[in-house]
């Protein structure tokens, strides 16, 4: 199985660039995983044409096998454990990929929620669409060190 990291536009700050990095480079060490940036739409769009052309490039490159996790503000939240958790049973199943989605700024149309097959939450409060990259990178660290008995998660 293949994790994915998908991403909408890329980011202007190189703090993040940097963070994401860092985390994506301690995850290859545990399973296959790619971050995966789709372009942010271009010209003058309203925001529903936006969340438009995000979700068609999304679903366009979705395989029908692929399983969609949202992160989402009304997804489900875990704590880092109960997440590691969540992680080792996805990595059991037989999805050839398991996709991560960070939407945009303006969040999934309706037809992106109906072809998730789950919602994630990392909190009720709202990060910044570049910010929570990190953030969600260094959950899936955590996940995969708790996993594994490493020291890096102390609860």
């Amino acid at each position: 199985m293949k994790m994915e990291f998908w991403l909408i536009g890329k980011t202007s700050y190189n703090f993040v660039e940097e963070g994401v990095a860092l985390y994506e480079k301690r995850l290859k060490h545990y399973v296959p995983f790619e971050i995966v940036t789709l372009p942010h739409p271009k010209g003058q769009l309203n925001a529903e044409q936006i969340k438009q052309k995000e979700a068609e490039a999304v679903l366009k490159k979705l395989n029908t096998d692929d399983f969609l996790i949202l992160f989402d503000e009304r997804g489900k939240t875990f704590t880092s454990e109960k997440f590691a958790t969540y992680m080792e049973s996805l990595l059991s199943q037989s999805h050839r990929r398991v996709i991560w989605l960070i939407g945009g700024a303006y969040g999934f149309t309706p037809e992106v929620y109906s072809r998730a097959n789950a919602q994630v939450s990392l909190s009720s409060m709202t990060f910044s669409h570049q910010l929570i990259r990190v953030c969600i990178m260094e959950q899936f660290y955590r996940a995969m060190a708790i996993l594994n008995n490493e020291p890096y998660h102390h609860a």
